[in-house]
């Protein structure tokens, strides 16, 4: 449980709660961890509509060709497709394509 310190309540005319004010450093936590998990909607949305996998699918948002990929892996850009197309790689192989994509790795987990 995250209890925060620090905290600042301000209330509404009425009494009522209405905004909170926290530390600026707690609100960057807050976001670095919120990157790490937010697939943008258009991921998704090439996930659902192509059919494409996850790995093709943030590969094509992020603007980059397979042999792009592939070389920041440090495979071939044939190796690499096959492992694009596979319906779920290794957690090993998950790791790779998402560091060569500056993604977290579960963010290939849809």
């Amino acid at each position: 449980m995250n209890a925060f310190s620090h905290v600042q309540i301000i209330n509404g005319p009425n009494g009522e709660p209405v905004y909170v004010v926290i530390p600026y450093s707690t609100y960057m936590q807050t976001q670095s961890r919120q990157k790490d998990t937010d697939v943008p909607h258009q991921v998704v949305g090439m996930i659902a509509d192509n059919a494409w996998t996850p790995a093709r699918a943030w590969r094509e948002y992020l603007g980059l060709t397979q042999l792009e990929v592939a070389t920041r892996i440090g495979i071939s850009q044939p190796a690499y497709a096959q492992q694009e197309v596979g319906l779920r790689p290794r957690r090993s192989t998950r790791e790779r394509i998402a560091a060569a994509l500056g993604i977290a790795p579960r963010m290939l987990d849809l």
